[in-house]
């Protein structure tokens, strides 16, 4: 810079649109988030601006209430625009009589937070960039905001929830995240009435920590076990030990609240996302799939120790090198136990076949693990008497 020369620190159109939300996003309540939207939209030139949210279920986009936020039915995500952006995480525009209906994917850290939607006349270079990052601020927002009002839950209820369901979603972590080297995704199911089933991943440093658990038994017991298990793991995992150590700080922690009758299956996973070397502990749970350019090429198959609460042995750690792009399917054997309409065990070939035909798709593994939980249960007769969860991790190299 020259000396002397003054830079222009004067506020542009775009700035005094960004700054807008910065300015007032630490002391906004959340129901003030629709109003916050629609004024800073309607500065762009825009319209009719929705924020729609994912139900529990992952089957349709509903639109947040509030104050000068247009109203709408709940958008179906494997029909609509809007389930498009979502699905893809990509903007969607789409042509209507009186201009043209935007959609942009509201993300944080990869998760898909919602979508974010708004009609302009028209549309240019400069509008969608800063339609781009206002929904990304916007995903932001409703990120910090969640966690001290029930507005968002409420928003994503598509039915009644179970006392144990609520206990479970309040444990999860984001259900994907997406990076430039590792990215995962899960899903649960029932949604609205999953006990049992949980899974929890970490991102620290170079390291990835994943672990998929199946408390046994129905209703409140099985969610509590499986609340000590996850709060378990995490302590553990915090305090930066090996994975045996892991699986025997969780052992313990069951057993001494529980008593011996009661266990926890579980698969205890790190994955190096430098060089793409998974190791893990396999206590009880069925062993993981592998999913190699676009098929199903092998099962992780390790020696098994007993479940978590039953007093095992120091596990063996099963290692393998993944290569760019494999993916790890984790699932709960509620998944392939169920039984058909016809009384036949759903089993783990059909498994097997249903992802090997969305594999070919190509999508990424939110998208992928949403769409392989939504088939399998059609292909289940619509039935889950049982837990029937999801976790898929992508080594990106």
């Amino acid at each position: 810079m020259t000396p002397g020369r003054r830079v222009d620190r004067s506020e542009s159109f775009g700035e005094a649109l960004l700054g807008a939300i910065l300015d007032r996003a630490h002391e906004l309540p959340p129901h003030l988030l629709g109003p916050l939207v629609a004024d800073v939209v309607e500065r762009l030139g825009g319209r009719r601006p929705q924020v729609l949210l994912q139900d529990y279920g992952q089957l349709t986009l509903v639109p947040l209430p509030g104050e000068r936020l247009a109203e709408g039915e709940p958008e179906v995500i494997d029909d609509s625009g809007a389930g498009r952006c979502f699905l893809d995480a990509v903007p969607v525009e789409l042509p209507e009589d009186d201009g043209v209906r935007v959609h942009l994917p509201l993300l944080d850290g990869g998760d898909q937070v919602g979508v974010m939607a708004v009609t302009l006349d028209s549309l240019d270079d400069d509008d969608r960039r800063l339609l781009q990052r206002i929904s990304g601020l916007v995903a932001d927002l409703l990120v910090t905001k969640h966690g001290y009002s029930d507005l968002f839950f409420r928003a994503r209820r598509g039915e009644p929830m179970s006392v144990a369901a609520e206990i479970q979603w309040s444990l999860l972590p984001p259900l994907a995240m997406i990076m430039p080297r590792v990215a995962v995704a899960g899903i649960l199911e029932p949604a609205y009435d999953v006990a049992g089933d949980s899974f929890d991943y970490a991102l620290n440093g170079d390291v990835l920590h994943v672990v998929m658990i199946d408390a046994m038994g129905h209703g409140l017991d099985a969610a509590t076990m499986a609340a000590v298990a996850i709060g378990a793991y995490r302590h553990a995992r915090r305090a930066d030990i090996g994975l045996s150590e892991i699986y025997d700080f969780m052992d313990r922690a069951v057993s001494e609240q529980f008593g011996p009758d009661h266990f926890v299956t579980a698969q205890i996973m790190q994955l190096d996302a430098t060089t793409g070397r998974v190791r893990w502990v396999n206590a009880g749970h069925p062993p993981p799939i592998l999913v190699r350019n676009h098929r199903v090429a092998d099962r992780l198959d390790a020696p098994t120790t007993l479940p978590v609460g039953l007093g095992g042995p120091e596990p063996r750690i099963g290692e393998l090198g993944l290569e760019r792009g494999d993916r790890v399917l984790c699932f709960t054997d509620g998944l392939i136990e169920e039984r058909k309409s016809d009384g036949e065990v759903f089993g783990e070939d059909q498994l097997i076949n249903c992802v090997n035909q969305l594999e070919r798709t190509g999508r990424g593994v939110r998208a992928v693990t949403r769409s392989l939980s939504h088939t399998l249960k059609r292909a289940r007769g619509g039935h889950t008497t049982d837990d029937a969860t999801l976790l898929m991790v992508e080594w990106c190299g």
